[in-house]
């Protein structure tokens, strides 16, 4: 039986969460945690307000869907005390990541930040990845739900990152070409663009364009509900209380 904790139990991915790991017989939720949340037990356990209130409480795992602004400090203090972390919130720097993975080390703990928990979303990165050896001129459109607060989302830049290693470097683009509007062509990564788009009624979406003479292609992938997460989240749990440092992205799991 694994012990897990959730931090955010009271948003949408949050409860998500707290529903699968209860219906799973392998796992046991034994906290959650939220700083707005005025009850002192839901879903049968305690409900902490501050992090701190958390040490030393008998848990193997700690499950964060919680804000760009706490995400980081919410997983150094996971890994400082004894959790490995399955960390879905978005928003990391590159320098934060390389100081997690670094902590998890020294602390010999497990972890796994993941950009995106959907397999499909997984195999969508890595296609793209393969495809921008051949077709280096690409684009990427992601579409999420108007309460996002990053952006690009933490898929976006994962795929970008991706397409870095394999893409050959080239600059995209007319040739002095400008932007009558700023930010109408997006936001420049290696010399290629990403679009980020925030509607309501959207979940989490992204498409990676290429273009070629003559051809077009395109990867998509769509989570139409938050249940397409919770795959990646429960194998997340699994395999992170067997490992000894932190990995970035849930292909590392696959």
């Amino acid at each position: 039986m694994i012990k897990v904790i959730i931090a955010g139990y009271r948003g949408k991915m949050g409860s998500t969460a707290v529903s699968m790991v209860q219906d799973d017989p392998e796992l046991e939720l034994v906290a959650v945690l939220d700083p707005f949340a005025t009850e002192k037990e839901a879903y049968g356990v305690p409900v902490f307000n501050d992090k701190e209130g958390l040490v030393g409480i008998d848990a193997q795992v700690w499950v964060d869907f919680t804000t760009p602004k706490v995400v980081y400090e919410n997983t150094k203090f996971a890994l400082e005390n004894g959790f490995a972390p399955v960390v879905g919130t978005t928003g990391f720097t590159d320098q934060q990541i390389k100081d997690l993975e670094s902590l998890s080390v020294d602390k010999k703990i497990g972890g796994l930040i993941a950009p995106n928990f959907a397999i499909g979303a997984i195999l969508m990165m890595e296609f793209a990845a393969k495809a921008s050896k051949y077709f280096p001129d690409v684009e990427i459109i992601e579409l999420h739900h108007d309460n996002k607060m990053d952006a690009p989302s933490g898929t976006a830049i994962k795929t970008a990152e991706l397409i870095k290693e394999n893409r050959d470097f080239k600059k995209q683009g007319a040739k002095g070409e400008k932007e009558s509007i700023p930010g109408a062509r997006g936001a420049e990564y290696d010399g290629f663009r990403i679009h980020s788009v925030r509607l309501p009624g959207l979940v989490a979406h992204q498409e990676v364009l290429f273009g070629a003479p003559g051809e077009g292609l395109k990867i998509r992938h769509d989570s139409y509900d938050r249940a397409s997460f919770m795959t990646g989240v429960n194998l997340g749990i699994k395999k992170v209380v067997d490992l000894d440092h932190l990995v970035y992205g849930l292909e590392h799991l696959l």
